[in-house]
């Protein structure tokens, strides 16, 4: 038995938990934190808050609700929970437990319902991260591009995926039957994964994306995504850097997100290996700046 590389690797596994503990900047409640009183402590009842507060773009009309432009643009370009809160608390300013009506919730999309869970669960003491990738169950034969929450279970020392976007009406509509708050393999997919499978031609990377946008440059700039939600610089879907602009790849850009893929999708214990090359690679951060 290697006692060594044990010790390392529970070392590594009890960094990245406190890591996750903590919030990132896109995450914090900041001066709204009093809007978390009284949040169950169980997963489903923290899923429930979420969906309580959020409606999502694309899937309003499952609830008989038409949303006007300005009502969305207004609303799917915050970044911060802090600002979330802030405009959900003009609406009412109750704390979040009392779910809202349509005509008070914010809109949002797969990646706000998974921030806003990652900022639930920190404040509960649960470490948590929000993760950019593919899920295969909202078009058939196709991957789309997605962002679920994933949290520390620490009797079973693994991350457990939770997409709290998935509530009866969607479930409904979508036909899903598996559990989306202990999601089983397959059903989401982390961008890394995605690309080594595009690679292999398992998958064609004309079926990832969404909307009209579809193609292995779409994986390529969500594995970067991905890589920056590891590291607590949670994007919206459509943020880019000057990296993922590129319309021309060098073979070492294209090495870079093949090894950033690798890593993204290594296991746990290679936590440490993924902070250093989000430190060590510009191309792998947004400017200073970009969330102000």
């Amino acid at each position: 038995m290697d006692l060594t590389g044990s010790i390392n690797i529970k070392i590594n596994l009890n960094a990245m938990v406190m890591y996750y503990l903590r919030h990132g900047v896109m995450t914090d409640p900041g001066k709204y934190e009093h809007l978390y009183e009284g949040l169950p402590d169980d997963i489903p009842g923290l899923v429930k808050v979420v969906q309580g507060i959020l409606i999502h773009v694309f899937h309003a009309h499952r609830y008989g609700v038409e949303l006007s432009e300005d009502r969305i643009q207004g609303d799917i370009n915050i970044r911060r929970v802090e600002d979330m809160l802030a405009k959900i608390s003009e609406m009412d300013d109750r704390p979040i437990i009392h779910g809202r009506d349509y005509d008070h919730r914010l809109v949002g999309n797969c990646r706000d319902y998974s921030v806003m869970m990652t900022s639930l669960l920190r404040y509960k003491g649960i470490a948590a991260r929000a993760r950019c990738g593919f899920g295969s169950y909202f078009e058939p034969q196709k991957y789309v591009d997605h962002w679920v929450c994933e949290y520390w279970n620490p009797d079973e020392e693994r991350f457990v995926r939770v997409d709290a976007q998935i509530d009866d009406a969607q479930r409904r509509g979508l036909e899903i039957e598996f559990d989306t708050q202990d999601m089983p393999p397959g059903t989401f997919l982390p961008a890394g994964r995605v690309m080594q499978l595009c690679r292999t031609g398992i998958i064609n990377p004309k079926d990832c994306g969404i909307m009209d946008m579809w193609g292995l440059w779409f994986v390529r700039d969500n594995v970067i995504r991905d890589m920056m939600a590891l590291n607590k610089e949670e994007l919206l879907p459509w943020d880019c850097n000057d990296f993922m602009r590129k319309e021309q790849r060098t073979p070492s850009d294209e090495e870079l997100v093949d090894e950033v893929a690798e890593l993204t999708i290594a296991g746990d214990g290679f936590f440490p290996h993924i902070r250093q090359m989000y430190r060590s690679h510009a191309e792998l951060r947004m400017p200073t700046d970009w969330a102000s």
